[in-house]
């Protein structure tokens, strides 16, 4: 992948914004569906709590996203999420609005921002564009998780791919 063309790269870009727009929505609906009084729910002793697990999602998916942005991945930083940011639903906006910044970021990269070689963590290099698919499947991943913690949090689990079962009871429920 050391010899991705930029064509090859404007033409991922343009799969990859897609991809995080659509992913973000669901995102923004899991980690907005966790009850404000349930941030601290974990289902296991070794597992993370809910709020810490949604802010993981948020923190990971705005550095990743800043890897073509920055043409660097430092994860030494303080945390993207400012400090006033408490509550399911403040991060929920915050994640919203972070990741519309990010993708108008990401439309003006040029070619040469999306094909530069980057470093993570001296584990793989790959051209810039290629971590923006490795931000969008971190937070799918870590999403599935949240969701699964949502009804024994009390909670509805949204629409995520197509409809849920609590979204389609609702549906049904309005008369639709």
């Amino acid at each position: 992948m050391a010899d991705m063309t930029a064509d090859q790269a404007t033409f991922l870009l343009g799969i990859f914004i897609g991809t995080i727009k659509q992913e973000s929505v669901a995102t923004k609906n899991v980690i907005a569906a966790i009850p404000a009084d349930k941030g601290d729910y974990k289902p296991d002793e070794c597992s993370k709590c809910s709020l810490d697990l949604a802010r993981h999602i948020a923190v990971a998916e705005a550095r990743l996203t800043s890897i073509p942005i920055d043409g660097k991945f430092d994860p030494s930083g303080p945390s993207p999420i400012p400090e006033n940011v408490k509550t399911p639903a403040e991060l929920a906006a915050w994640y919203e609005q972070n990741t519309e910044d990010k993708l108008k970021k990401l439309k003006a990269l040029t070619a040469e921002q999306l094909t530069k070689i980057v470093d993570f963590r001296g584990l793989i290099q790959l051209p810039a564009v290629m971590y923006l698919e490795f931000a969008s499947n971190h937070s799918i991943h870590h999403r599935g998780q949240l969701s699964a913690y949502l009804r024994a949090m009390g909670s509805k689990v949204p629409a995520i791919y197509g409809e849920s079962y609590d979204s389609a009871a609702a549906k049904k429920a309005a008369g639709g």
